[in-house]
């Protein structure tokens, strides 16, 4: 008898070795008996959809999961305790009592309760009993999937396995809940069937690398994401505890949103009050505490752990409560916006550069990429015989063989450019009569000849081989060009047939109707498509990476749907109104986590599980999610680089232009005018150079000033430094006006006044003229206009910004950029501004007629009251503008309709990757010519040390040249070296070999686990007495334990920093010099670890400073910083240095065009919004709030009712601007020029002003180790040989 149990590891063989008639009954020695096939193996190959009949349960399979997750996220529509819609009531809406009982088991009194299990449905009921079947066979039969879980043990093993625990998880939760728990009310029931996404896994094959995709990142980065970990997490305490110092006092910052009913609707908190605990009191405020609620209302930043995920949220980026903010507080989001984030990006970047190279990987081992394939609709190159009507009309349309035709062709795209305008124009209901009539009537002709041509083009085409067939015709109308021409003209006769109207003296704007007609006019800027081809790429986009896109959008879809859900759970029960309005259903939660997961967070005052799951979601999964967005982009932008090559006589041009750099020429114009010359141009002498940097610090002393004084209050602050740069500025234009005549850019082939005349209207002459004659001209006429716009005319000096770039050339190098990249540009931004157009129109269909939503007063777009989203999107130009921020991937705004949704859903998915390719092209065109310019002298400085590594200097420079050189004897004799000795074991350890492991003694190790564990529990202590009750149990009476628990840390790192000064001759890492430890990083950091604490005892001693003062607190939160001495167990702040050199070509370009698209659009916005009524706050009792035109004015009349809190001074504008340029739109509803700002932010400025971010981050990762740099300096290396 066949024994069934034996060898039911191994997998069934392909061959059959069944005995037949021809099988001998004994076989030969070499024969391989196989074991003959059993149910096991008929059921196994069932489970693994091996046969016909396991493909079919396995497609049931696939549409019963997406069934279940359907049916969770719909049963959250019909909860009629947060959803009180009537369409979602029980008795009078569209799913009454059976449908819930089929579908969604919302109600435990359905039909379904006589099971007497609680609420349930069908088909849940059904989904528990296959999958429950299914795991019962899987257990049975896990042996046959591996021979290890052979047996009961081998069956006990398998049970945690992956699979094994999703099967558990999407089943055991309902028979605790039914058959255990049935008085309890587990959301398990119904939340489990998100888990069941995770069995697509099991049942799609593919998806399966989902996971282990994060495993090959986690292996491959794991060296270098422990040390951005490390910087991450310091950052990130860094910056909560400097927000806990500026914001714990903040009244605008206290909180009551979740208030009890007895408190006001709206909360003054300005007359609440904060004490020296941090404890907030809301009496005065008609809100205070009782017994219920001790504390209704609180300071959002009262203690570290609350600070840490606002913080949290700005170093995503993200800037919530952006207009809350006090002024030292704006300094520190400021600082956040500019250095902190980038910083702080690390980990997240790494893992989505991890994520980028495995796939990388992946399709390096895949099939060679598909090659492009032109899917054109017409013949290439052909030309028709011109002596047939239809030959020569097909020259004429289609081949343009013709100058005429090439006329007529232009002209067509003319009239495309036209239409879409008037389009534009139609919607904006103000135009007078004649003008709508003006744009009817040019439709009507515009139209009648997109008619004729598309007739034409069609009758033409049967002409081309492709179509001269029967049907012919017809196949060319369903190409994508034809249909595109149809659609453009097919409704607008459509609607002229059903209205009868052509022309009308009005706007039709309020019809939706007419606006979806007019809408499908601007499909007809596809028709460029001819030229560009942009669109056609994408079929090859998707045909390469078709395999890497199903298993990233899978995943990007598998985190979008459980953290939705998650959230819905978390959120719905929220006290404060707003958020649990926004995740009353999961399709609700589905719309804010999709903006979460894109790297949005306009909503904050989540429940402290929704902080949780929010701070995971931004800090891990918005890079899972961003994945496929990035290869849809990536790889469109692969194709267009394929089809475009860069302009690569342009870097050639570069090269031969620094090359030629200092060339000497021969000396021009008189020795005073050379010597004018060549003093300002810091040339000649020590003191020309003294005086040519002076300048340029005097420059930016003078906008320091100038925006100071825009202050209210601080008008004429430090006026003499204004004076001192007038004059200093005047001189230097003088002397520069007299060099003209020596300065070969003026002077070539020119007399001295002729060069004078050429230098007075250049471009740094007009700057420096626009940036001291206003200062003259105030002077001169004290009651002029001049003086009625001194504000303004002062901000003209930011212009001497510009003068930097003669000294690092930045702005100069955008010309040279757009013609390295102008093929890819032309295609990319065609791209890019046909999604704009065609997204535009969408939201302009979707919302121009929302009065659903109700949004803050908008008097500037004529809106005082009960403002709604229709008074945002009055016209196409409205649309064009806020669309344009969106497909920045930011949004400030989110309460939209579900048809602008489901718009913007597209938007982020498809539209955002591809539009920002223009910006991302322009930054990497700007980072190739500034590297072209200086590739010989980093490949020189490589040659000469063949160590030489991105960003060393003189430190690494002494530490190789230190390499197995023996410690200089002390001069106080040998017992001092002995003990110096000792003590650098002791606290370094020992190297068995020169450059070998280091070994510790266990008392050293021990001694080093201590200070670990004492670095950390003081930063605990820190965080954990900044929590108002803590702080108050724990009380300030001399000898209470965190004074203790201070004094002794204390004590433990003083001694710990005197031995590392003792044992520094003897330590390599100290260049063996107690000097050289006390002045780098790790001496610095263990000095100041300290010092803070005998200063402040040193103040209390001589009576300047008390210890229950709220002023000791901020010298208590100097120990966070202590977390930096971990950087003797990861290496990662000591290297900021080297990371800066290893980036300082970039850097200083960069830098610099970085800080004049900030100060230059800060004074712009500055400009153009400081008055504008959006930005406006009155009391009730301001009549005319928004008629005056300051909110200076408005106070005038009612001192103290009216406030502005955004662009009320420069300070204050650069503060929004840096916001702006970290890609977070914190406000939006600006002026039109205000909109212009921020248009070309979008566009264009965000990118400039990243590049030193993104900089930064490559040069860390290659000092660090990850390649990157490095890897491009032996590029450049192996190609500097083909340079001459």
């Amino acid at each position: 008898m066949a024994n069934n149990d034996v060898e039911l590891g191994a997998r069934p063989s392909t061959t059959n070795m069944a005995s037949t008639e021809t099988t001998p009954l004994l076989a030969g020695n070499n024969a391989v008996a196989t074991p003959p096939r059993t149910w096991r193996n008929d059921v196994f190959d069932f489970l693994e959809a091996k046969t016909f009949a396991g493909l079919i349960y396995e497609r049931f399979m696939i549409v019963l999961i997406l069934g279940n997750v359907a049916a969770f996220v719909l049963a959250s529509l019909f909860v009629t305790k947060y959803n009180n819609a009537d369409w979602a009531q029980r008795d009078t809406g569209i799913c009454n009592d059976w449908c819930d009982a089929l579908w969604f088991g919302n109600y435990a009194d359905n039909p379904l309760k006589v099971l007497g299990i609680g609420s349930t449905s069908i088909l849940e009921l059904a989904t528990v009993i296959i999958f429950s079947v299914e795991y019962m066979f899987r257990f049975f039969l896990a042996d046959m999937e591996d021979s290890k879980y052979s047996g009961i043990w081998g069956r006990i093993m398998w049970v945690p396995t992956f699979f094994s625990m999703i099967d558990l998880i999407s089943t055991v939760p309902f028979f605790v809940d039914a058959f255990v728990l049935r008085d309890s009310d587990l959301v398990a029931t119904s939340f489990v069937r998100m888990f069941r996404l995770f069995r697509m896994m099991r049942v799609e094959g593919r998806y399966d690398s989902a996971i282990t995709m994060m495993d090959d990142v986690f292996a491959a980065q794991k060296d270098i994401l422990g040390t951005a970990l490390f910087v991450g997490l310091t950052t990130w305490l860094t910056v909560s505890s400097l927000y806990y110092v500026v914001e714990r006092r903040n009244l605008d910052m206290i909180y009551c949103g979740a208030a009890p009913d007895y408190c006001p609707e709206e909360v003054d908190t300005s007359l609440c009050a904060i004490d020296s605990w941090g404890v907030t009191n809301c009496t005065d405020a008609g809100c205070p505490g009782t017994e219920e609620f001790p504390q209704p209302c609180y300071n959002l930043y009262n203690s570290i752990p609350m600070a840490s995920y606002y913080a949290l949220l700005n170093l995503f980026g993200e800037f919530p409560l952006i207009d809350q903010h006090s002024s030292t507080g704006q300094l520190v989001g400021t600082l956040t916006a500019i250095v902190a984030v980038a910083v702080f990006a690390l980990p997240a970047g790494i893992i989505g550069n991890g994520l980028e190279d495995v796939i990388a990987e992946r399709r390096k081992n895949q099939e060679d990429a598909a090659p492009i394939v032109e899917n054109r609709a017409l013949t290439s190159g052909f030309q028709a015989p011109s002596n047939t009507t239809r030959g020569s009309w097909y020259n004429f349309i289609h081949a343009h063989t013709s100058a005429q035709a090439q006329a007529f062709d232009i002209f067509i795209n003319i009239l495309i450019v036209l239409t879409s305008l008037t389009f534009m124009l139609d919607t904006v209901t103000s135009l007078p009569p004649r003008v709508h009539i003006v744009m009817d009537s040019f439709e009507f002709l515009s139209v009648s000849v997109f008619t004729l041509e598309y007739i034409i083009r069609v009758y033409a085409a049967k002409e081309d081989p492709k179509y001269n067939k029967l049907g012919g015709r017809f196949e060319y109308m369903k190409t994508f060009l034809a249909g595109v021409d149809l659609l453009s003209v097919l409704p607008y006769w459509v609607e002229v047939a059903m209205t009868g109207k052509i022309i009308t003296p009005y706007s039709d704007a309020t019809s939706a109707t007419s606006n979806l007609v007019k809408a499908l006019r601007l499909l007809r800027i596809l028709r460029f498509e001819r030229y560009t081809h942009a669109f056609m790429s994408f079929d090859d986009v998707f045909t390469r990476n078709a395999d890497i896109l199903s298993v990233t959008l899978f995943s990007a879809l598998l985190v979008w749907v459980l953290f939705a859900a998650i959230l819905y759970i978390t959120e719905r029960d929220n006290p404060v109104s707003e958020m649990a309005e926004n995740y009353k259903t999961v399709p609700h939660s589905m719309w804010l986590t999709l903006l979460n997961l894109s790297g949005e967070s306009p909503l904050a005052q989540y429940s402290g599980v929704g902080k949780v799951v929010t701070g995971l979601l931004g800090l891990f999964a918005t890079a899972i999610f961003g994945i496929p967005i990035g290869i849809l982009g990536s790889g469109f932008e692969e194709v267009l680089d394929e089809e475009n090559e860069d302009n690569q006589q342009e870097l050639v041009a570069q090269n031969r232009t620094a090359a030629n750099n200092g060339t000497e020429a021969e000396p021009l114009g008189t020795t005073l005018e050379r010597s004018c010359y060549s003093f300002v141009n810091g040339l000649g002498s020590k003191a020309a150079q003294i005086f040519e940097l002076s300048i340029y610090g005097l420059i930016l002393i003078s906008i320091a000033v100038g925006c100071y004084q825009t202050v209210d209050g601080h008008e004429n602050d430090f006026h003499e430094i204004e004076w001192l740069a007038v004059i200093v500025f005047t001189v230097e234009y003088s002397m520069r006006f007299i060099g003209a005549a020596a300065d070969p850019e003026f002077s070539n082939g020119q007399n001295a006044v002729g060069s004078r005349v050429r230098f007075v209207f250049s471009f740094y002459s007009l700057v420096d003229l626009a940036a001291i004659v206003p200062f003259y001209a105030a002077i001169a006429l004290p009651n002029s206009v001049v003086n009625e716009y001194d504000e303004y005319l002062r901000m003209i000096r930011i212009l001497r910004l510009v003068k930097l770039d003669k000294y690092i050339p930045s702005l100069t190098l955008i010309d040279d950029v757009i013609r390295l990249k102008f093929k890819i540009l032309r295609v990319a931004f065609f791209a890019a501004i046909t999604l704009w157009v065609i997204f535009a129109a969408a939201m302009f269909l979707c919302e121009f007629s929302d009065s659903s939503m109700a949004i803050d007063n908008l008097p500037d777009y004529g809106c005082d009251e009960n403002c709604t989203m229709k008074n945002r999107f009055q016209n196409m130009f409205d649309s064009m503008y806020y669309t344009g921020v969106h497909l920045t991937g930011d949004y400030p705004i989110i309460d939209y309709n579900w048809p602008a949704r489901f718009v913007n859903f597209f938007m982020v998915i498809a539209a955002v990757g591809v539009v920002s390719i223009p910006s991302g092209l322009i930054a990497s065109g700007f980072v190739q010519i500034v590297q072209s310019k200086n590739k010989k002298k980093r490949r020189n400085t490589a040659q000469q040390d063949e160590n030489f590594r991105a960003g060393d200097d003189w430190y690494e420079i002494q530490y190789r040249q230190l390499e197995g050189v023996e410690p200089p004897p002390s001069r106080w004799g040998p017992s001092v070296d002995r003990y110096q000795i000792a003590v650098n074991e002791f606290l370094n350890g020992k190297e068995t070999t020169p450059g070998g492991p280091v070994v510790w003694t266990s008392f050293s190790f021990a001694s080093r686990v201590f200070i670990l564990l004492v670095i950390i529990l003081n930063v605990i202590a820190v965080v954990v007495e900044s929590i108002p009750s803590i702080d108050k149990a724990v009380g300030n009476q001399p000898g209470n334990f965190f004074d203790v628990f201070e004094a002794f840390s204390v004590f433990v790192f003083a001694s710990e920093y005197i031995l590392r000064l003792f044992c520094a001759p003897k330590n390599r890492e100290a260049l063996y010099s107690s000097w050289t430890y006390a002045t780098t990083f790790f001496g610095i950091v263990d000095f100041l670890s300290t010092a803070p604490w005998f200063v402040e005892q040193g103040l209390i001693v001589g009576g300047l400073l008390y210890a229950d003062d709220d002023n000791a607190r901020i010298f208590r939160i100097f120990r966070v910083f202590r977390i930096l001495q971990l950087e003797d167990f990861v290496v990662a702040f000591s290297k900021l240095d080297n990371v800066f050199r290893a980036s300082k070509d970039v850097l200083k370009a960069t830098g610099l065009l970085a800080l004049i698209i900030w100060v230059g659009c800060g004074a712009l916005f500055y400009i153009f919004e400081e008055n504008n009524p959006n930005w406006r706050e009155c009391d009730e009792s301001v009549e005319g709030c928004y008629d005056f035109a300051t909110t200076a004015l408005c106070n005038e009349s009612y001192p103290g009712l009216c406030s502005q809190k955004a662009f009320v001074n420069m300070p204050n504008a650069l503060y929004y601007t840096a916001v702006f340029l970290g890609g977070e739109w914190g406000v939006v509803d600006f002026t039109w020029p205000g909109r212009l700002v921020c248009l070309f932010l979008c566009v264009a400025g965000i990118a400039l002003y990243s590049i030193p971010v993104g900089t930064l981050f490559d040069s860390f990762g290659a000092v660090l180790g990850m390649g990157g740099d490095d890897e491009e300096e032996e590029d450049e290396a192996g190609d500097g040989n083909d340079e001459k």
